[in-house]
């Protein structure tokens, strides 16, 4: 697909399909050749004959640009998201038309820190339920003494953009910060006055605990009845990021049962939460989803977006693309296998380590070697990058955001591998030990899994798959398929793999559903088992 520039003499339609602030459709008028039309709120049939005839479209959370209003798109070279989130663009079908998808991960982290802020100081004062005993006509001051925020602990789970914030504003009332992020190097955190710990620790020490991650598979109810075991009984919980991230659940009944002291949530498994068994809870602080909800954030989102599409008329590159559609069609068609391979094995390697990441080494083997490599290692930054910075991450930022973390970034290349035509081995450094996956293609499409340590494997890298490290002796195989097929857990596939007869082996199991933490347990317990874990792809 070609792209089409302002210098040309052509109208370019951009279609605004939700609300956008003035400020950012002003920077669309101010561009002779752009012709700027909002139809918001359209019904899908009238929504694919708008965008059938448009250069580039703008949406908010409202509305769906599905595959199927994609390949409406006749014309359409970018999609422009005012916000983090894309759950409303299908980026895959984006990325095979050629089309960049943009989103404006920045604009509102001030916004959302804020707001973080707000609900931690409204909890350690009783704000929220003082005012509402107040206006019942009640004099209560004993009832709502509150805790002072100098010297306590306060718990950062994920400090990024908003995280880091947010520890700028606690240090500045005299809060101790510690935080959890396994992305980020303890010199990068202790430069700017925070202690990196475990998540356990975390836990246990934390006066206030805030998240501010993506929700994902691996992290959904990352905080339920055994977390706020380990918590403070004065411990206070926020959450401002995504719903799910907390069993709502056990979190009425941790405080309930003063396990816990309180919490303020912003965000909620259900939105609107109809069902939700805390917003009822006088301890528990409830807003609508505000974090990002302020005239300034709502003007930042509004202006990158169109800032960003004008830039990527004008052929300055675009900051926030989210997938690799600017890359000649080409060398795109060459490498697009590699590049879906490599952030496979990116993710693969962020589910298996464990520790603070020094280093990342990527070895391009064979014909590997003889391709255009940047935007394969930026696939693999992406991929091992993305399940804790969600929609903050993308091809253009992946190396950015990982020197950011202190992360040192290697390649090399040989024209050699042993076994294979092509290779491309992802080697991770962490504080604890190296780690190392290994991945081909096979054919034009055809990727693999081919090695984990020293261990060679075959596995494709889609779906469910339990990792099982054992003693390679014989029943194990028969042994773990019992457990699954007790639990009604089907196995698509499997695939062995051993440092020498009689040592450690690799077990892959590809199943077909997810596993419950208590039949992962009870995998781990087993008999000549040394570890398990549930890795989704």
């Amino acid at each position: 697909m070609a792209t089409a520039t302002l210098a040309q003499k052509e109208m370019l339609k951009v279609l605004v399909c939700d609300d956008l602030s003035e400020e950012g459709l002003s920077i669309f008028r101010a561009q002779k050749n752009l012709d700027v039309q909002i139809k918001t709120k359209l019904p899908l049939a009238e929504l694919k004959k708008e965008i059938a005839d448009a250069d580039a479209c703008v949406v908010r959370s409202g509305t769906q640009i599905t595959k199927e209003v994609i390949e409406a798109a006749k014309k359409l070279k970018v999609i422009g998201r005012a916000g983090v989130g894309l759950d409303n663009v299908d980026v895959e079908a984006a990325s095979k038309r050629g089309i960049v998808v943009i989103n404006t991960p920045g604009g509102n982290t001030i916004s959302a820190a804020e707001h973080t802020f707000c609900l931690l100081m409204a909890m350690a004062r009783n704000i929220s339920q003082a005012d509402a005993s107040l206006k019942r006509g009640e004099w209560e001051r004993k009832k709502f003494t509150g805790v002072e925020l100098y010297e306590k602990i306060l718990g950062i789970i994920g400090l990024g953009r908003i995280g880091t914030e947010v520890a700028k504003r606690a240090q500045a009332f005299g809060m101790q910060v510690i935080a959890y992020d396994p992305y980020l190097r303890a010199e990068k955190a202790q430069a700017i006055g925070v202690e990196v710990v475990t998540l356990d620790e975390l836990y246990k020490r934390s006066d206030f605990i805030t998240m501010h991650m993506p929700l994902t598979a691996e992290n959904r109810h990352m905080i339920s009845e055994k977390e706020f075991a380990k918590m403070k009984k004065n411990a206070r919980i926020i959450n401002c990021a995504r719903g799910g991230l907390i069993d709502e659940a056990a979190l009425a009944a941790a405080v309930q049962s003063k396990k816990i002291a309180g919490a303020a949530i912003d965000v909620f498994e259900e939105e609107p939460p109809k069902n939700s068994p805390i917003t009822n809870i006088p301890a528990i602080i409830t807003t609508p989803h505000l974090g990002a909800s302020t005239e300034e954030a709502q003007i930042a989102v509004a202006v990158d977006v169109a800032q960003s599409i004008v830039d990527f008329f004008q052929g300055k590159g675009t900051k926030n693309a989210v997938n690799m559609s600017t890359v000649d069609p080409e060398v795109m068609e060459q490498i697009r296998p590699y590049i879906r391979l490599a952030e496979k094995l990116g993710t693969l390697q962020a589910q298996l380590i464990e520790g603070q990441i020094l280093q990342l080494d990527i070895q391009y083997l064979g014909q590997a070697a003889e391709r255009e490599t940047t935007p394969v290692t930026l696939a693999v930054i992406k991929g091992l990058l993305t399940p804790i910075l969600a929609e903050s991450v993308n091809y253009v930022n992946a190396a950015v955001l990982a020197k950011e973390r202190g992360i040192k970034v290697t390649e090399s290349k040989s024209s050699t591998t042993s076994q294979y035509s092509n290779l491309i081995q992802v080697e991770i450094r962490t504080d604890k030990r190296k780690y190392v996956v290994g991945g081909t293609v096979f054919g034009k499409e055809d990727i693999r899994i081919v090695k984990i340590d020293e261990f060679g494997v075959e596995a494709v890298p889609e779906g469910y798959i339990l990792l099982i490290s054992n003693r390679d002796v014989p029943g194990i195989v028969g042994q773990i398929g019992t457990l699954l097929g007790t639990n009604h857990i089907n196995i698509a596939g499997m695939t062995l793999g051993r440092d020498k007869l009689g040592g450690e082996a690799k077990t892959l199991l590809k199943i077909d559903s997810p596993l419950s933490d208590a039949l992962i347990g009870e995998i781990k317990k087993a008999k000549n088992i040394l570890d398990a874990k549930l890795i989704k792809l």
